[in-house]
């Protein structure tokens, strides 16, 4: 059988706005960052009634109220919905949503880390417990819960349209709502799920992968370059994780982080006139010495020699 490693796509949200024909809001790239709430229902039913969530290089955060049959899929542990319940999603962890049926609705919100940032709301995203990874952010919503949740989605869907002044400082507040009420609720049971379950790690692992790339400033340096890394973030060991990437790709995880490393070298050394020290750093290596013996160990060249004339 052939072996193939496929490159996730990068999803930002000018991406989301097209792939989903809605407008894009005039303030999305200014310093406020950007916030927007959607009702499910309007913007995903299709004339087939099928919609997925694919894999994707999300860039912006989202908390969605789901009503309807779905699952939820992280690296090898699958979430069932049946009902209403409310996800919350986070541009660390990658995910899968997928309906079961056809009758989806409910609402959710998009936004940045700039929206939400410590100087405007005293709070670091990825401190909260909700969106640390290993966690299972998907939780049951009962009658009382869901009445509750979607009158903050309600307000939020009043709000983004008023002429008030201060409207984004109001909606900071609601998200911050959501947020809190969804860490004291009790995370859904995650199933047991085997099925193509080396298939899901190793795409969520090349989503993770992707992610650092490309390296456009040499002030950006690769945060994951270890497979104990990986595995820390998607919440399985790293025996699970090479396993599993051994068995749809071939190559250990080390192969696979050396392989995109190896690439990002080529293009950096060939197509930046960045020092060989800086691309070393960007690339998270320690010293010139500890990239070069690197790189001529997986091309045969040096750094030097590889750079053009």
């Amino acid at each position: 059988m052939n072996k193939k490693i496929e490159k996730v796509a990068s999803s930002t949200l000018q991406d989301f706005y097209q792939r989903n024909g809605a407008a894009l809001p005039d303030r999305i790239l200014e310093e406020i960052g950007h916030f927007n709430v959607f009702e499910s229902e309007k913007l995903f039913n299709k004339h087939d009634g099928t919609r997925q969530m694919p894999y994707s290089r999300r860039s912006y955060y989202k908390i969605a109220w789901l009503r309807g049959k779905s699952s939820a899929d992280y690296a090898d542990k699958t979430i069932q919905v049946d009902g209403n319940a409310l996800l919350f999603a986070t541009p660390r962890i990658p995910y899968n949503w997928n309906p079961v049926d056809a009758n989806q609705n409910g609402m959710f919100c998009v936004f940045t880390a700039d929206f939400l940032l410590p100087s405007k709301s005293g709070v670091v995203l990825e401190d909260m417990p909700i969106f640390q990874p290993g966690g299972t952010p998907v939780f049951q919503l009962n009658e009382q819960e869901t009445n509750e949740i979607e009158y903050i989605f309600r307000k939020m869907q009043k709000e983004i349209i008023a002429d008030y002044k201060f409207k984004y400082d109001l909606l900071r507040n609601l998200v911050m709502e959501l947020i809190h009420y969804g860490q004291k609720l009790t995370p859904m049971a995650v199933m047991s799920n085997t099925q193509n379950a080396s298939e899901r790690i190793s795409s969520l692992f090349i989503e993770l992968l992707e992610r650092q790339f490309p390296l456009q400033s040499a002030d950006q340096r690769l945060t994951l370059r270890t497979a104990h890394q990986y595995a820390e973030r998607l919440a399985i060991h790293v025996n699970h994780l090479n396993k599993s990437l051994k068995d749809s790709t071939g190559y250990t995880t080390t192969n696979l982080i050396a392989m995109r490393v190896t690439q990002e070298a080529k293009i950096l050394l060939r197509q930046t006139d960045w020092s060989i020290g800086a691309i070393a750093w960007t690339l998270g290596f320690d010293d010139i010495a500890q990239f070069s013996n690197f790189f001529k160990r997986n091309t045969s060249y040096s750094p030097t020699a590889f750079r053009p004339n």
